[in-house]
């Protein structure tokens, strides 16, 4: 059995959880779901049942990314987290520097934003289940906003340190060639005088 490491962690966190949890909310409407997550008081877990709800939950997490992708990343690029537009090429010999900074910001900005996407699926599926309008509200909606708020903030602060990091990270690759590039000029006015 493979164990969780720092190699497939941001998977685990950026899909896996929020695809759960939405699927978890699907549950409202489908027997199916409910018997592979193991709801059903007549029905036990299965390896089956394991299987679908993993494959499952990759997949409904991707398209909570994809939804993410759409509203939260748009919220914040409008409201002040600016899309730096970076320029790829210029990673060259810092590819593992950035690979380590989508591991220590993105996955968890992609975490805080798909899990405020997913915990909106699986609030509407139980009020809908329960009565859209004649269910009572309670603490559970006031717990519900606190976690979206402090999401929300998680995101932004992510998102935030991820960008600014990866630009420091580009600028410093820029300067270095241009460093390079100086010092290839001297060499060669050095060697023609």
């Amino acid at each position: 059995m493979q164990t969780v490491s720092i190699n497939n962690f941001g998977f685990l966190i950026a899909y896996l959880v929020p695809g759960f949890t939405t699927l978890w909310g699907i549950s409202f409407f489908s027997t199916t779901v409910q018997t592979w997550i193991g709801i059903l008081p007549s029905e036990s877990p299965t390896v089956g049942g394991f299987l679908y709800i993993t494959i499952g939950s990759v997949a409904v997490g991707l398209t909570v990314s994809t939804i993410r992708w759409i509203v939260i990343d748009t919220i914040h690029h409008w409201t002040g987290i600016s899309d730096p537009g970076w320029n790829f090429s210029k990673l060259q010999k810092n590819i593992n520097a950035f690979d380590r900074l989508i591991e220590i910001h993105y996955h968890y900005y992609q975490f805080y934003a798909n899990s405020i996407i997913a915990m909106i699926i699986v609030y509407s599926a139980r009020r809908i289940s329960l009565g859209l309008w004649s269910a009572p509200m309670g603490w559970i909606e006031a717990l519900l906003g606190i976690f979206l708020l402090i999401f929300f903030a998680g995101s932004r602060d992510t998102l935030r340190k991820y960008y600014n990091r990866t630009t420091q990270l580009l600028e410093m690759e820029v300067e270095e060639d241009q460093t390079n590039y100086s010092s290839d000029l001297d060499s060669t006015d050095e060697s023609t005088s």
